[in-house]
This record gives C-alpha cells, sequence and structure tokens, in this order.
C-alpha cells in the first residue's frame, strides 16, 4: 500500500518544521535502544516498559514496550506476556538470539499482527498505533504484535443526516470500523482500499475506497496526486483533507462531499465516485462530486420514485427561496413597487408605515438575528438548546414588530427563508447559500431586479468553469448529455436506470441487466384453456 510518511520531502515550498529525528537503525544494545526511545518519547505515565528474562530461552532478555489506553489489556496479557512467561521445552542446551527471535516470532505469539522493525521511527509508529513492541539483546531488529483496541464510540444514528427510512447506521470515529461498514454493504472483490499516513505530528490515518473498473483511474491518480503533496503537521479533521485536495479556489460551492452515513458513501462507490475516510471524524469525503449530488439524499432510492421526484424538485425550489427571497422582496418593495396588486402594496405599505429602518437594514437585522439565535442554539446544552432557539424567536420577532423595528412581512419572509434552508440534505451547499444570500441582498439594494439577474448569470458562468477533479461541476446539464438525465432533477425508477452516469473522465458502465420492468402475466386471471385428450400412444 502506498504510505505517506510526511518526511520533510521538497514540494515546491519550504518543509513544516519539526522536531523529529531522522530514522534511527536499531542497536545491538538493548539498554542503548531504551535510552534513545526514552528521549524520543520522554517519561510519559501512560507508557509502559517492562523487562523480562526466560530462563527457557538461554536467558534472552526481552523488554516490552506498549501505551496504556491505546491497547488491550487482556490481548497484552494473553498473546504477548503469557506465552513468553511460560516455560518452553528446548532441545539442547542452548540457543541463539537469532533462533529465539525466530521462535519468538512464528510459534510464541499467538496474535494476527505481527511486524518487524529495524529502525526507531517505524518501530514508534506502530507504537502509537496500538502495537506492542519486543525488543531483544544482541539483535538490530523488533517485533510488533498488534494489540490495539483502544475505546471508542459505538455505531449510533447519524446526527447530521437523518432519515425516516433506510439504514440508521452512521460512521464513528475509527478508519477501521469505517471500512468495514462498507466492506459490509460492498462484497465484492473489486472494492480497493488504499491507506495514507498524513500529518507530521498526528500520522492521521486516510483511507480512500473505490471499486476496480467503475472508478476513473485518472481521478484516482489526481488524489493520491494531491493527497502526497500534502505537507502538513496535522490533520484533525475531513475538512483539512478537503480543503488540501478540492478545486474551485475561491468559490462559496463545495466541490467535495462529505456525509457520516456509510449507505451514501457506498452508492456514490457503485456510481464510480471515490471515498475519502479520515480516522478520528465520522464525516467521509466523496470526490468528484458535482452541483447535483448535494441535493441527493440516501431515502430518495428508499421510497418510490414519485415521491422521491416530488421531494427533490422542493428541495430546488427551497434553494432558490433560501438564496433569492429576501433579495426579492427589498428589490421589489425599494424599486418596483408597481409589480405587487394594488392590495398587497397598500397592506406592505401600512406595514412598513411606522418603521424607520430601510427595506435592506431591515433584512439584515433579521437575519443576523436569527443566524445568532441558530448559533446559540448549537452550541447551548442538548437540553435547553431547542428552547433557547424557540422562545428567542418568537419573543424577539414578535418584540421587534410590536416596537415597530420590522414589519411583519419582513419576519415572514425571513423564517421562510431559514426553513427553506433546513430543506436541503447538504449542509455543505446550505451553508454556501447563507454567504450568497447576503451579497443577493447587497445588490437588491442597490440595483433592484436587473442587479439580481446579473448576479444571477455571473453565478450561473462561474458555476460552469467549476471543476471537480477535472469533472464539470453542472455536469451533466452543462455540458448537456440527455439520458443521464435520470437521476438529476427527479428520479426515474430504478429498473430503467440500466447505466452508470458517464463523466469526462468516467467510462459508462452497465449496473443491471436490461428489461427489468416488471410485466404482468398474460392471462393471469383466465382460465387455462382444455387440453384435448390424447387419441394414442406416440412418440414422446
Amino acid at each position: 500500500m502506498p504510505q505517506n510518511q510526511q518526511k520533510g520531502r521538497k514540494t515546491g515550498k519550504d518543509p513544516v518544521e519539526t522536531s523529529v529525528p531522522a530514522p534511527l537503525p536499531l542497536n545491538s544494545s538493548l539498554e542503548v535502544n531504551l535510552q534513545e526511545i526514552g528521549k524520543r518519547i520522554g517519561s510519559s505515565s501512560d507508557i509502559v516498559i517492562r523487562n523480562f528474562t526466560n530462563e527457557s530461552l538461554s536467558s534472552l532478555s526481552l523488554t516490552f514496550i506498549y501505551i496504556d489506553g491505546l491497547v488491550n489489556a487482556d490481548s497484552v496479557n494473553q498473546t504477548v506476556l503469557q506465552p513468553l512467561m511460560e516455560n518452553v521445552t528446548l532441545k539442547g542446551d542452548s540457543i541463539t538470539a537469532e533462533a529465539a527471535f525466530s521462535m519468538i516470532k512464528d510459534q510464541m505469539l499467538p496474535v494476527g499482527g505481527v511486524k518487524e522493525g529495524k529502525t526507531l521511527e517505524v518501530l514508534l509508529a506502530m507504537l502509537f498505533e496500538g502495537y506492542t513492541l519486543i525488543l531483544f539483546e544482541g539483535l538490530q531488529v523488533a517485533l510488533a504484535a498488534d494489540t490495539s483496541g483502544w475505546e471508542k464510540r459505538s455505531i449510533n444514528e447519524p446526527t447530521s443526516q437523518g432519515v425516516i427510512r433506510g439504514p440508521k447506521e452512521g460512521f464513528t470515529e475509527s478508519l477501521r470500523t469505517g471500512t468495514s461498514m462498507l466492506r459490509r454493504r460492498l462484497k465484492t472483490t473489486d472494492l480497493r482500499i488504499e491507506e495514507y499516513k498524513i500529518g507530521q505530528r498526528t500520522q492521521t490515518g486516510i483511507a480512500i475506497i473505490y471499486l476496480k473498473g467503475i472508478a476513473s483511474e485518472q481521478v484516482l491518480t489526481e488524489i493520491r496526486r494531491r493527497l502526497d503533496a500534502i505537507n502538513t503537521d496535522a490533520i484533525l479533521e475531513s475538512n483539512y483533507i478537503e480543503e488540501f485536495i478540492q478545486d474551485g479556489g475561491l468559490t462559496p460551492f463545495p466541490t467535495i462531499q462529505n456525509t457520516e452515513r456509510p449507505d451514501a458513501v457506498a452508492g456514490g462507490i457503485l456510481e464510480g465516485q471515490i471515498g475519502i475516510i479520515i480516522d478520528g471524524t465520522p464525516f467521509a469525503l466523496l470526490a468528484p462530486s458535482t452541483f447535483f449530488n448535494f441535493f441527493q439524499s440516501s431515502e430518495d432510492y428508499y421510497q418510490r420514485y414519485d415521491i422521491s421526484s416530488f421531494l427533490r424538485l422542493i428541495r430546488y425550489g427551497a434553494f432558490f427561496v433560501s438564496m433569492l427571497l429576501p433579495a426579492l422582496y427589498i428589490a421589489v418593495t425599494t424599486f418596483h413597487q408597481e409589480m405587487l396588486p394594488t392590495t398587497l402594496l397598500i397592506s406592505l405599505a401600512a406595514q412598513r408605515e411606522g418603521v424607520p429602518l430601510p427595506a435592506l437594514a431591515e433584512a439584515l437585522l433579521m437575519e443576523l438575528t436569527f443566524d445568532v439565535l441558530r448559533e446559540a442554539g448549537v452550541r447551548m446544552p442538548r437540553t435547553i438548546g431547542p428552547a433557547i432557539s424557540i422562545v428567542g424567536a418568537l419573543v424577539l420577532g414578535q418584540a421587534a414588530v410590536q416596537a415597530g423595528l420590522v414589519s411583519a412581512a419582513m419576519v415572514i419572509v425571513v423564517s421562510f427563508t431559514a426553513i427553506s434552508n433546513f430543506v436541503i440534505p447538504s449542509l455543505a451547499i446550505a451553508n454556501s447559500i447563507r454567504l450568497i444570500r447576503f451579497v443577493m441582498m447587497f445588490i437588491a439594494a442597490s440595483l433592484g431586479l436587473f442587479g439580481i439577474m446579473s448576479f444571477m448569470m455571473v453565478l450561473l458562468i462561474h458555476m460552469a468553469g467549476l471543476r471537480s477533479f477535472g469533472v464539470p461541476y453542472l455536469s451533466p446539464v452543462a455540458p448537456m448529455i440527455p439520458r443521464y438525465l435520470k437521476d438529476i432533477f427527479i428520479r426515474v425508477p430504478l429498473w430503467s436506470m440500466t447505466m452508470r452516469p458517464k463523466t469526462d473522465l468516467g467510462k459508462e458502465t452497465r449496473r443491471q441487466g436490461p428489461n427489468q420492468k416488471p410485466q404482468p402475466v398474460e392471462g393471469a386471471n383466465q382460465p387455462a384453456p382444455e387440453q384435448p385428450k390424447p387419441q394414442g400412444e406416440g412418440p414422446a
């Protein structure tokens, strides 16, 4: 597997400053090795070092090193310490250190993962992954037994992407748990998992997951290149990787999906996308991603296609409402009053008669107030957060209207805009709309509907120029590929989607056989015709 060890190599910029020394081969003296390890990792209280001598192994001196909290204590005792402490009957009066090393490695450690290490850097890297190190007196090689077993969160329902019908399990912070959840769903020999270590100080585990023969080799090569080019000291969450490898530069639109649902990642991998799982976070990445991927939910494929299509159209409508409604209200009430019906115009004028603020200031006040309430609800303790948000919104909104600071129509506009923002299944694209909405409001207050339409054209041209690992961001609408529109704005029945959608860098592959539409049995409700009686015996 490719390994990114981050050794301060040249990548077109100065390497990250680090105090990590160069790789040091093991010394034949056990005492020298222990001193060097002590210099590297210090005298932390969670590091356990135990010396041991087995008389049956010609008084061979051994030292065990492991980190309490990263290992399973029962596994260390039963698979490492106990087998070596028991008396082993050997033929002959003496045995060399090399022979004892081979015997311990091949016969005396009942554990699946046993590796050799000849440098302190390799051994310390395995030590921090939960391995138990076994160092030998007189040898320049050591053993590392896989005894990892640290505490981790159990598999629970995703908190950010809930569904009514569908799987209720989400990723956890464990990398190996994430890969196993995908293995359970994709039981095929074509599934490939490649692991990296990124971050000089964190050495965070990264796994890219794809289906051989379906994922684009060009995209795979580009993702590997961008991961290899990362030169940083820490990776703590998937957004670190996302910002280092995403396309677009200065754009408000996300070009990589993030999700904590294993079924969504499995579905993307089956479509030809590449999953990226990061150790320490439950949010996985999917690339390449187009604009329309952010409006697709896992639940779209767990219920009837007509209901799924209706809900998807609602999401697209909510996208435009969330982005444009406050700006349209400002433009119409400020510049284009003639577009309103007379009755509605009189009603709005009556509401705004005592409001001292212009429409832009009124909208900004309400939008910022709602954003503050939303952030307060997220940061507050779980038991009182929702109550604070609801009470704050009701009390402040009603008080603002009664005080004459804002009109009732503006409260309705801002409330419906916020609700529409929550309809979008992807938090990444929803947050992008929040930023664009403020820009729209300023443009509407300055140029009216003409400014809104001009900015929409600029935004559309910008989106058309975006790429996600070489794939056009608006594909398959721009460039238009009609036969791949079956799962964009609406979802057609599953039996009609026989081919996987093709991107500019991928290839078209079949995902199911033809003629999958269920057909009624002809004559199922009609009596069977009477068979004529045989006239005589004949050949079979």
